[in-house]
């Protein structure tokens, strides 16, 4: 995924329900070829009769949703250049975030057409997955009124942000598990003036396993998304992908 995929040529969109979904974890991508390379994943979802879970990490960014105010970004260029932050726009809705190792980082690539064709649940779903991830970390999960993403005694632990064509989904969510939350002071998070920025090993005063994250969020979406999971994707041989 370092590098963005080629396009191949398909059929028709298939009508069938989809038959389950796959796990690809390419590790650290650096954002922009993550961001090219869902486009690309879209456009090979329409011809599949799977969904795809993308889940991995970035390197420091700062990212720029369609509806950012730009006077949330509180850093100038030469104060991220210096602590190796890079900003960039992005396909997706909300806000200005921010990305960076210690993060879990999931891309969703999901046809909408059999969730109803609604945003809004699918959103829903997705917090859902969070909020039952963290409760295997003895961690309570609760979402905000008004407010998209996930939050423990009113600190922003998870951000979501997605992005839709053809009604296929792509961006996500982000899941803090260990990152340096002070990189934070660079933004205000979501557009969000009042809150406070946490992660699962603050909240829980200890290291905490990524893979085991990984395994308990890739188990909910199975079944908060009523799909089984059907393996590894390998994106060395995506036409074959059934």
């Amino acid at each position: 995924m370092s590098q963005p995929l080629g396009t191949t040529g398909f059929g028709s969109h298939p009508l069938t329900e989809p038959n389950g979904f796959r796990v690809w974890r390419p590790g650290r991508v650096n954002y922009r070829d993550a961001q090219i390379s869902q486009v690309d994943l879209v456009e090979r979802r329409l011809h599949w009769t799977h969904d795809l879970l993308i889940l991995l990490e970035h390197p420091p960014v700062i990212t720029l949703g369609r509806n950012t105010n730009r006077n949330n970004l509180l850093w100038d260029q030469g104060t991220l250049h210096a602590a190796g932050i890079e900003c960039v726009p992005s396909h997706r809705g909300g806000d200005i975030t921010l990305h960076g190792p210690g993060q879990l980082v999931g891309y969703p690539i999901v046809d909408l057409n059999h969730y109803r064709k609604d945003l809004h649940r699918y959103l829903r779903r997705l917090e859902e997955v969070l909020i039952r991830t963290l409760a295997d970390f003895d961690l309570a999960g609760e979402t905000l009124t008004g407010k998209t993403g996930v939050w423990v005694e009113g600190r922003k632990i998870a951000s979501i942000g997605i992005a839709v064509r053809r009604w296929i989904s792509y961006h996500g969510f982000a899941l803090n598990i260990d990152n340096d939350l002070t990189v934070f002071e660079a933004i205000i998070p979501c557009g969000l003036p009042d809150v406070t920025m946490t992660s699962m090993s603050r909240e829980l005063d200890r290291p905490v396993d990524k893979d085991r994250v990984a395994g308990s969020l890739i188990s909910h979406f199975g079944t908060v998304m009523q799909r089984p999971l059907l393996g590894d994707f390998d994106d060395s041989t995506p036409s074959t992908q059934t």
